[in-house]
């Protein structure tokens, strides 16, 4: 099995790792660069795992997650290109930076996949859009699928749909927490406890979710199971409607696509 490396500590660097090792990894076949000390011995404390510097995790492994910010990543690829070698994969999960950005800054032929997760990896239900470099091939896009599937589910992309995976899925789970906030104030200006009116929309959301998943039923279809004529779910459809809150959804969404575009572009 080969050594992975993970260049980047972070929130997602420590979500990939413990997905890893939670699935058929061990702490042996890991390595993780992390510039912060404190960080890389916590890291290295809680998973058992060796903490290099960024030349000899990359020198140990042959397949490197890039899991650093976006504005770091010119940084690191300039320490790691003059050890980097044509039999490493790059998997990248910087938001924005493209298969050819990173290409250009290592040796040629070097292959990459870009990835977009999302920040439920946090609780193994991550979804991950992947898309191919101009060296990459099949084996290491299904390489790349196996180790993101540690932490969720895995879609295989062009990287032209990436902006849009970015904006629906990967800034995605900040529209629910929207909703949430909105639909837990609502529920306090209705007299009912903060805790209380937490737990019965928190709840509500996930098992709405699973019946999304589980059901195989279009969404349309389980609204209106919930809608009774001249209820109070229509009523409340209708107030929705009224204030354009489906048209504020895909102006945000198209919104969130072309900063996305435009942080690409701005390489």
């Amino acid at each position: 099995m080969t050594t992975i490396a993970i260049l980047g500590g972070g929130k997602i660097g420590e979500a990939l790792l413990s997905g890893l090792l939670r699935g058929e990894r061990s702490a042996e076949d890991i390595v993780v660069s992390e510039k912060y000390p404190e960080r890389a011995k916590y890291l290295a404390g809680r998973f058992g795992v060796r903490c290099l510097e960024l030349a000899d995790a990359v020198a140990a492994a042959s397949t490197l997650i890039v899991a650093v910010k976006p504005q770091d990543i010119d940084a690191l690829l300039a320490q790691v290109a003059p050890v980097i070698g044509g039999d490493h994969l790059v998997v990248s999960v910087a938001a924005g930076i493209t298969t050819a950005h990173i290409e250009a800054r290592l040796p040629a032929g070097v292959a990459v996949v870009r990835c977009m997760p999302n920040t439920p990896a946090l609780v193994d239900e991550a979804m991950t859009a992947v898309a191919a470099g101009a060296h990459a091939d099949d084996a290491h896009l299904e390489l790349a699928e196996s180790l993101l599937g540690a932490v969720g589910k895995v879609a295989r992309v062009p990287e032209s749909q990436l902006d849009a995976v970015t904006a629906l899925s990967g800034s995605g789970p900040a529209y629910f927490f929207f909703l949430v906030e909105a639909m837990i104030d609502a529920g306090i200006l209705l007299g009912l406890p903060r805790t209380l009116a937490a737990e019965l929309i928190v709840q509500t959301a996930i098992g709405s979710a699973v019946m999304l998943r589980d059901s195989g039923e279009h969404p349309v279809q389980l609204r209106e199971a919930v809608t009774s004529p001249g209820g109070t779910t229509i009523m409340a459809i209708r107030e929705l409607e009224v204030h354009g809150v489906r048209a504020a959804l895909l102006a945000a969404i198209e919104a969130a696509a072309r900063r996305s575009a435009e942080l690409g572009a701005a390489e």
